[in-house]
C-alpha cells in the first residue's frame, strides 16, 4: 500500500505528535483568523447589531454541522486505524462512505435550514435589531453548508491517513479567498454589489467552493492514499455493513456537537435577554475563545489520528504515552492563550467595537471569569480524542450531556440569585470541571480498550483487542 504522509506509529511519541499537531494548529489558527477577520468587518461597517447577529447565526451553523459531523469522525477513525494495520483499501471504503452519507445528508440540512431560518433565530429570542441581519446572513450561509462539510470532511480523511499539512495550505486558500472577499461584497466596492451582511456569507461560500474544488484536484494530482478511483468510485455507496459501522459510531459522536450547540443556543438566548450590549460583548469574548481553545482541539485531533494508527497497528505500548504527551502540550500551549488574551484583550476587542463601545467592559470582564476554563477543556478533550480512536462513544456523550445541562445550564439558572448575570460567565468552568472529572474516571477504569473498530469485511473478520498486561493508564 502506498504509505501515509507521516507514519504515526514510529518514532519519538512528544516529537511525533507535535509535529502532527502544528500543522493543524495553523489550520485552526488560519480558520479562526477568518471568523475574526470577518467578524471585524461586519463589525465595523455595519455595528453591533450585526456583529451579534453573526455570533447566533454561526452558532445555528455549528449546530447543522454537528448533525453529520459525526460520521466524518467516524471516517477518520476507520482511516487512521486502517492505515495503522497496512489496510488502504479498508481507508478508502470508509472515506467514499462517509463522503456519501455527509454530502447527503449536508444538503437535507441546507434546504431545511434555508426555509425555516426565520423560526430558528425566533427561538433564540434573536434581539430584534438583529433579526433581518440574523436572517440575511444565514440563509446564504445555509447554502455553502455542502461544500464546506465536504471540505472538512477531506481534510479529516487527510488526517487519519497521517497529513496534516495539506488540509493546512487549502485551508490557507479559503481563507485568503473570504477575507479578501468579504469588504468588496460588504461594502460594494469596485465592481462587486453592495450586499451588507449577506456579502460576508457570500464570501464564505464562494471560497469554501474554490477551496473545495483545488483540494479535490490535488488529492488525484498527487495521488493522495484517500482518493477513490475506477471501480473504488462504487464506495460511495456504501454497503449495509460499513453504513451500519458509520453511523452506530457517529451518530454518538455526533451528538456530542448537537449538545454542546443546543446548551450554546441555550446560553445565547440567555445572553440575549440581557440586551444588544451583553449580546455584542458575547460575541467578541467567542472571538477571543475561538483563539484560546485552538491549541486544545489541534492536539486533541493529532491524539486522535495518532491513537487510532497505533491501536489499528496493535501497538498499545505507546498509546498511553500518546495520551501524557497530549495532556502536557495543552497545558502549556492553553495556559499559554489564556495568559496571553487576558494581557492584551483590550487592544484585541476594540477591533470588534469601538473603543467606547459599552460592549467592551463587559466583554473584558466575561473574559477575566471564564477563559481559564479551555485550560480544563482541553485537557478532557486529549482524553476522550484517545477512548474515542477505538470507538467508544457513548459515555464521553454522556458525560458531556451531563456538563453541559445539570451542570452549567442549571448553574447559570440557579446561581443568578445570587450573583446575578455573572452565573452565566461562572457557568462554564463549573461545566468543564465536571467533564474532566468524570473524563478522568473512564479513562482509567473504563473498559474503553476492549475491541476496536475495523471496516467491515464480505467475511467477517475478529476484533482487535488490547493485550494483555500491556497497557496502564497514565491519564
Amino acid at each position: 500500500m502506498a504509505r501515509p504522509q507521516r507514519d504515526l506509529t514510529t518514532g519519538h511519541i512528544g516529537r511525533t505528535l507535535l509535529a502532527f499537531a502544528l500543522p493543524t494548529l495553523g489550520s485552526n489558527i488560519l480558520q479562526s483568523l477568518n471568523g475574526s477577520i470577518n467578524a471585524i468587518w461586519v463589525g465595523r461597517y455595519l455595528g453591533e447589531g450585526a456583529l451579534a447577529a453573526t455570533s447566533n447565526a454561526n452558532i445555528i451553523m455549528f449546530l447543522m454541522f454537528g448533525a453529520v459531523f459525526g460520521f466524518g469522525m467516524a471516517a477518520t477513525i476507520l482511516v487512521g486505524q486502517s492505515f495503522g494495520r497496512g489496510d488502504a483499501d479498508g481507508a478508502r471504503r470508509a472515506f467514499g462512505s462517509a463522503v456519501g452519507l455527509v454530502f447527503g445528508g449536508a444538503a437535507v440540512i441546507a434546504m431545511l435550514g434555508w426555509i425555516f431560518a426565520p423560526e430558528i433565530l425566533h427561538l433564540l429570542a434573536t434581539p430584534g435589531d438583529a433579526m433581518p441581519l440574523a436572517l440575511a446572513y444565514l440563509r446564504v450561509i445555509f447554502l455553502g453548508l455542502p461544500a464546506s462539510m465536504m471540505m472538512v470532511l477531506i481534510m479529516m480523511g487527510l488526517r487519519g491517513s497521517g497529513d496534516s499539512m495539506t488540509p493546512l495550505w487549502f485551508m490557507g486558500l479559503s481563507v485568503v479567498l473570504d477575507s479578501g472577499l468579504n469588504p468588496l461584497l460588504i461594502a460594494g466596492i469596485g465592481p462587486f454589489p453592495r450586499m451588507g451582511i449577506a456579502g460576508s456569507a457570500t464570501a464564505t461560500l464562494i471560497a469554501n467552493h474554490i477551496a473545495l474544488l483545488g483540494l479535490v484536484a490535488y488529492l488525484y494530482i498527487r495521488d493522495l492514499p484517500i482518493r477513490l478511483r475506477g471501480a473504488e468510485l462504487r464506495y460511495l455507496r456504501p454497503s449495509a455493513a460499513l453504513t451500519g459501522t458509520i453511523v452506530r459510531k457517529g451518530l454518538p459522536m455526533g451528538a456530542q456537537m448537537l449538545v454542546m450547540s443546543t446548551a450554546g443556543l441555550t446560553m445565547v438566548g440567555l445572553v440575549n435577554r440581557l440586551g444588544v450590549d451583553t449580546a455584542a460583548a458575547y460575541a467578541v469574548s467567542q472571538q477571543l475563545w475561538t483563539y484560546i481553545q485552538m491549541p486544545a482541539l489541534a492536539i486533541g485531533a493529532a491524539v486522535s489520528s495518532m491513537a487510532a494508527q497505533n491501536i489499528g497497528a496493535r501497538r498499545w505500548d505507546r498509546v498511553g504515552d500518546i495520551t501524557k504527551y497530549g495532556l502536557i502540550f495543552n497545558v502549556a500551549l492553553t495556559g499559554t492563550m489564556v495568559l496571553a488574551v487576558i494581557l492584551f484583550d483590550r487592544p484585541v476587542m476594540t477591533l470588534f467595537v469601538p473603543d467606547t463601545s459599552p460592549a467592551l467592559p463587559i466583554a473584558r470582564h466575561i473574559q477575566l471569569i471564564a477563559s481559564w476554563n479551555f485550560i480544563v477543556f482541553g485537557a478532557t478533550m486529549v482524553l476522550f480524542s484517545t477512548v474515542r480512536a477505538n470507538g467508544a462513544v457513548l459515555m464521553p456523550l454522556l458525560f458531556l450531556f451531563v456538563s453541559m445541562y445539570p451542570v452549567r445550564i442549571g448553574f447559570a439558572l440557579v446561581a443568578q440569585r445570587w450573583i446575578g448575570s455573572d452565573a452565566i460567565w461562572w457557568s462554564f468552568p463549573a461545566g468543564s470541571v465536571a467533564n474532566l472529572v468524570m473524563g478522568i474516571g473512564y479513562y482509567r477504569y473504563g473498559n474503553w480498550r476492549k475491541g476496536s473498530l475495523v471496516v467491515p469485511e464480505d467475511e467477517p473478520t475478529q476484533p482487535l483487542t488490547e493485550p494483555a498486561g500491556r497497557l496502564q493508564p497514565t491519564g
